[in-house]
């Protein structure tokens, strides 16, 4: 049986990943007092620039993963493509790993993903969007003809709009099938969509369960835009945000899940809502809990992987999270540092900038989460600094 005493600092916590979810997990750790030790192949990783290790190789690297095991007391992840097998290797040496690799296998791969959402469903009440899985040349003759138009997805490594396209009818299915390489895919209907939101939850070891003020998110291109708090168009529809939260609940709990999940849904046009994805790690639209929350996510991160109390989710005001991408930094083909006094300008704009080295387009480079007593203020705030770093509608 797993040991259920807390790991208190100054003991050494592990995170596989050094990107941006990362970086700012090690902040809150070191904060609270804990050593981090980070794995990941880029030496110039956001993470390992902070962290008081880096260990700088594969997540398959035995030597780097022995070391990591000898020194830290439990394991997390900051994103889902890191190998499940890697996890059970923590495991199986007795660290405690937090969410373990059997649930991060479901969220590395769709087809499972959307198995396991259907199964929930008799349960939280809340199914996956209609979809069939593409593996062979038969199964593109045997789409219903009522699935058109949809998405083809790939089943792995799929992010951010990657991995992903628009088709119409038979033959562009069977184009993009082919484009994909002939990988394994998931065809989803395209659903009538009124707007999007998504639950940010908590489960520690013991099944305790917190959640989030639910964020209402914009994307563009396929990459997270905004995320406005509370959602404005669930705020007449409380009982709405109710089945939300419990059904990420339920699936939470019967992944065996511990950390923080966030569970993304699709409010229809009808009112009805469906789920679309999960994801096992702390969110990009999670980062408003950052300012406008007691506990922000990664602190929660912290808690759940060391065995600590969950802390407070209470929202102390209305915020919008604005993402920056590394669009803007060029200008004209050249690269200029966008203008950061213009944004701080804004009173209640908290800037948080991930240490990346290199700009590139569509790349998240940091975000901005903007404060205020009403939603509209928030909005209004966003727009502003939108505006100002060039990337308003």
């Amino acid at each position: 049986m797993t040991n259920r005493s807390p790991i208190l600092p100054p003991a050494w916590l592990g995170i596989l990943g050094g990107g941006q979810l990362g970086r700012m997990f090690i902040h809150e750790a070191q904060s609270l007092g804990y050593k981090v030790c980070v794995l990941d192949p880029d030496s110039l990783s956001p993470g390992g620039a902070v962290a008081e290790k880096h260990l700088c190789a594969d997540y398959g690297d035995e030597k780097a993963l022995s070391e990591m095991a000898k020194l830290c007391a439990a394991v997390s992840t900051e994103f889902e493509n890191v190998p499940a097998k890697t996890l059970d290797y923590f495991q199986d040496k007795g660290i405690f790993v937090a969410p373990m690799g059997q649930c991060v296998s479901i969220a590395q791969d769709r087809v499972l993903e959307k198995e396991f959402l259907q199964q929930c469903a008799s349960s939280s009440g809340i199914g996956p969007v209609p979809y069939c899985v593409i593996q062979s040349q038969n199964d593109l003759t045997t789409v219903p003809g009522h699935f058109f138009p949809g998405i083809l997805k790939t089943a792995r490594m799929g992010y951010d709009g990657k991995g992903q396209t628009n088709v119409a009818n038979t033959n562009e299915l069977a184009l993009a099938w082919q484009e994909f390489g002939g990988d394994v895919c998931v065809f989803e209907k395209k659903m009538p969509l009124a707007f999007e939101v998504s639950a940010l939850v908590v489960r520690a070891h013991d099944g305790e369960s917190t959640a989030y003020p639910i964020a209402e998110n914009i994307h563009r291109n396929g990459i997270l835009h905004t995320s406005t708090v509370p959602s404005p168009s669930l705020a007449k529809h409380p009982e709405l945000s109710k089945k939300i939260i419990a059904a990420s609940f339920e699936i939470a709990k019967k992944m065996g899940y511990v950390g923080v999940l966030c569970v993304e849904y699709f409010i229809l046009q009808d009112g009805s809502v469906v789920v679309n994805e999960i994801a096992p790690r702390p969110h990009n639209s999670g980062h408003y809990t950052m300012d406008a929350c007691v506990t922000s996510q990664f602190e929660q991160q912290v808690r759940a992987m060391a065995r600590l109390p969950l802390g407070d989710v209470t929202l102390m005001e209305p915020v919008a999270m604005l993402n920056i991408l590394g669009d803007v930094w060029f200008d004209q083909d050249q690269v200029v540092e966008p203008a950061w006094h213009h944004v701080l300008a804004h009173p209640s704009a908290k800037l948080h900038l991930y240490g990346k080295a290199t700009p590139k387009i569509g790349r998240k480079m940091g975000h901005i989460n903007c404060l205020g007593k009403g939603i509209q203020e928030v909005k209004d705030a966003c727009t502003a600094v939108a505006h100002d770093l060039g990337i308003a509608p």
